[in-house]
């Protein structure tokens, strides 16, 4: 039976039993629990302040960022952030990602997953508690429910209550709602693949291809099971995140912590106020055991039964538990941000020494990160705006002309990544008396003007006719070489000549 109480600012009672109770969990081996639900009490504090933010700061940037507009020129896209399928590009305000240039979006995940390990290391399980997407829509989920079916007891009630009109009525209502917040979830990922303004008219006009109503459809499904239904149990028995996150926290790492040496043992706040303890009697901490630090944590969990995987580090705990010490008279911080080594020496009295955020393990990590991110910086530095490839045809190696010259066939690729056209020189080096013949021209040419369209790729088949000298070789490299007529800018690329010469 659930453990009842009732606290020092209450005129009603409440439910206070951790659902995810350690000691439960440790008696069984079975690897899934049936789920029962967590109704989270509301909270104010600083911690709930900050994941307000956060909340408030993470959802605008996702439903708006498709709607940034970015000018890049006539013949590119105008949306400041877009994954293009068709076109194979990746844009990002001023950067253009294409196929040949996964590495740096592989360069960026690696930085995520540093990140991530220096993060967890510092301060344990915070990207959980405030930035991770299951976090922040949960939370908007818990706003929706709070707004329609009332706090913490209200909800309990309501849970426990026969169905009614009312009932059903409040049930339809937070669910349709969920549905809606689920829906535009999934019409906002959407919009990161296609022109956002455009495409929204084509889905609301039912004239958008089917992948992407499958796609909302999905995304809507997902936001709205696991941010609505299965809340918990996503960070519980879905995400590897808690298990890994293990090796990653060590003494030194800042995670929530309860000072039991300060708390214990633990006495209502009556026994607190009585008449002197009886003799041998311990002093009593400064727990007062009003368990409001259980029912305001999403996870269900009681955090005086010491770290568990199942906290988040949300920090509400610490929230809840600073309201009451300041509401009977006692220090603040019983439940706060502490490391291991630092909470150890506290209990047992010993100099309490000063917090090592900067340790070896966070400067390695802190070295990999700033590594990696050195090196995508100098690359996309450096990167070459124009690149270039000649193919050699195969059939035939090469074909003798009634001169005695050797013509052999080529196909140049120029891949020209700015949004506006270039025009380029087309030469040959290397070859001695040597010419390019196009296929529409009638007489061979040194140079040859070539014009490259905006942020796309050329294709162009064309010929190379050397004179004598073809026809005394087998084989020789030579050198094609691209200038732009505009801002004088070369590449070149190498090639091989055939010929009938052994």
């Amino acid at each position: 039976m659930a453990m009842v109480q009732q606290l020092p600012d209450d005129n009603h009672f409440v439910d206070v039993k951790p659902v995810n109770k350690k000691e439960n969990r440790q008696q069984g081996s079975a690897l899934y629990a049936k789920r029962v639900k967590i109704h989270p009490r509301r909270v104010k504090g600083l911690f709930r302040q900050l994941k307000w933010y956060i909340m408030a700061g993470s959802l605008t940037v996702y439903y708006l960022a498709p709607w940034i507009r970015w000018d890049r020129g006539p013949d590119a896209p105008n949306q400041a952030i877009l994954i293009d399928f068709p076109a194979r590009r990746f844009y990002f305000f001023f950067i253009e990602i294409w196929p040949h240039e996964l590495y740096y979006i592989a360069g960026l995940l690696i930085m995520a997953g540093i990140g991530l390990f220096l993060t967890a290391s510092i301060v344990g399980r915070a990207w959980c508690g405030y930035f991770c997407p299951q976090t922040v829509w949960v939370d908007l989920f818990l706003v929706v429910e709070r707004w329609v079916e009332g706090d913490r007891n209200k909800r309990i009630r309501l849970d426990r209550a026969p169905w009614s009109l009312e009932k059903m009525f409040k049930r339809a209502a937070k669910h349709s709602i969920w549905l809606l917040i689920a829906l535009l979830t999934g019409g906002a990922w959407v919009f990161y693949f296609a022109d956002a303004p455009k495409f929204a008219v084509e889905l609301v006009t039912l004239h958008a291809p089917f992948v992407a109503y499958a796609t909302v459809g999905v995304m809507t499904l997902t936001t709205y099971v696991f941010g609505g239904l299965m809340r918990e149990q996503v960070c519980t028995y879905m995400c590897p995140w808690p298990r890994v996150q293990g090796a990653m926290v060590d003494e030194d790492t800042m995670t929530i912590t309860y000072r039991g040496w300060r708390g214990e043992p633990r006495a209502p706040i009556r026994t607190k106020r009585s008449a002197p303890l009886p003799e041998g009697a311990p002093e009593p901490g400064d727990c007062i055991d009003c368990n409001h630090c259980v029912v305001v944590c999403p996870m269900g969990i009681d955090i005086r039964d010491g770290q568990q995987l199942e906290c988040i580090s949300c920090g509400l705990c610490i929230d809840a538990c600073n309201t009451m010490m300041a509401k009977v008279g006692r220090p603040a911080n019983l439940i706060a941000y502490d490391t291991y080594r630092r909470d150890k020496l506290k209990a047992e009295k010993s100099e309490v020494q000063e917090t090592h955020l900067i340790r070896p393990r966070t400067l390695v990590y802190i070295g990999l990160w700033c590594l990696v991110g050195i090196a995508m910086l100098f690359a996309l530095a450096t990167r070459s705006t124009i690149e270039a490839n000649a193919l050699r045809d195969r059939n035939p190696l090469y074909v003798q002309l009634s001169d005695g010259s050797i013509r052999n066939g080529f196909t140049l690729k120029v891949r020209n990544m700015l949004p506006r056209e270039r025009e380029m020189i087309l030469s040959v080096r290397g070859l001695g008396n040597s010419g390019i013949l196009m296929p529409d021209a009638k007489e061979t040419d040194i140079v040859v003007p070539i014009t490259i369209k905006a942020d796309s790729v050329l294709s162009q088949h064309f010929f190379v006719v050397a004179g004598e000298v073809g026809a005394k070789i087998s084989a020789k490299e030579f050198t094609f070489r691209l200038m732009d007529s505009g801002d004088g800018k070369i590449i070149e690329t190498d090639a091989i000549f055939r010929g009938p010469a052994k």
